[in-house]
């Protein structure tokens, strides 16, 4: 099993020949197929505190993969899965590696109309962009109400989230700090308009604002999402699925009780069975895939090392998988 292996806190991560035997455990054994760089898998891989807790311990958040061996009777050799956080590359052993045995718990098949590689595209990333756009749907939030807003849009979340919002009939507006590098990328995603990040960034803004958005995706916490909180009109519904801008909010709770502000979240990690194969099932259903071809870059299982910097640094567009058998 060729792996991505941190052995002990403190620490680098690196490439290595591991035992299977030695490191994994689970009811479920998959030959991975593919995994997928999101921001956390950055963290992790640059030794940032916080993320990894277990010791030795396989990174990768997400896999897919086909099953070659079941002790749960719901899974057969044979089935092509997926499987986003439940501690991947946290706590348990995850995806950056040629072999995983995984719990079933959280366990989803691949939709008929994915491939394995676009299920890896899509990864956390995309997972969590469906779970904010079904939370704003099951808020009530219309296309019809007013622009929706998303930051951090040139990003993996955000760049699936413009897709999924614009099919769904949204008018989106796209946040980004390269507004006119990804100005076409964004509006070739559906979003009808794009503006700067630095609109939304500035600290001492009024706690109640002008109001601009009926709902927002924010990826990025901290002072935008304060603001994005003070402009979204009465009775709007803003997701939180991020914190690249910080993990304080500096806040009050003016747009709640005079506006009726919700502020909701979307949690991969540890988003229940029902939930994970819902929004599967929407992804497999709703996002374009000709999209999703054109804002994924596949690279392989050595050259996630270097990658770390460039996501931290905000630097990657759109979705990257990690082909772990290259």
């Amino acid at each position: 099993m060729r792996a991505i292996l941190i052995e002990s806190q403190g620490a680098a991560a690196q490439v290595v020949e591991a035992s299977e035997e030695a490191l994994l455990d689970g009811a479920v054994q998959l030959d991975v197929l593919y995994s997928s760089y999101n921001y956390k898998d950055g963290l992790a891989v640059a030794g940032a505190g916080g993320i990894v807790r277990a010791w030795p311990l396989v990174l990768g958040i997400d896999v897919v993969g086909r099953v070659t061996a079941s002790a749960d009777p719901a899974w057969s050799e044979g089935d092509l899965v997926v499987l986003n956080g439940d501690g991947l590359g946290e706590g348990r052993h995850g995806g950056f590696a040629t072999r995983a045995r995984v719990r079933p718990d959280a366990l989803v098949r691949v939709p008929a109309s994915l491939s394995p590689l676009q299920a890896a595209a899509i990864g956390t990333a995309g997972f969590t962009a469906m779970i904010a756009v079904l939370k704003l749907a099951d808020a009530g939030v219309q296309p019809g109400d007013g622009e929706i807003l998303v930051t951090g849009a040139a990003g993996g979340v955000g760049s699936v989230a413009v897709s999924l919002l614009a099919g769904r009939g949204y008018r989106v507006v796209a946040s980004s700090g390269r507004m006119l590098e990804e100005g076409d990328y964004l509006r070739a995603l559906g979003a009808s308009r794009v503006i700067d990040r630095a609109e939304l960034s500035a600290t001492g803004g009024k706690p109640l604002q002008s109001t601009r958005w009926a709902g927002a995706v924010d990826v990025v916490g901290s002072t935008t999402l304060a603001n994005v909180l003070a402009q979204t009109q009465y009775g709007g519904t803003v997701i939180a699925c991020g914190l690249a801008q910080g993990a304080d909010l500096p806040v009050t709770v003016l747009p709640f009780i005079l506006r009726d502000v919700t502020l909701g979240g979307a949690n991969s990690v540890d988003a229940p069975l029902a939930l994970r194969e819902r929004a599967w099932e929407a992804l497999g259903a709703e996002l374009n895939l000709t999209q999703l071809d054109a804002m994924t870059t596949t690279i392989g299982l050595a050259e996630a090392l270097p990658f770390a910097a460039e996501i931290l640094a905000g630097r990657v567009r759109g979705r990257t998988v990690v082909d772990v058998n290259a």
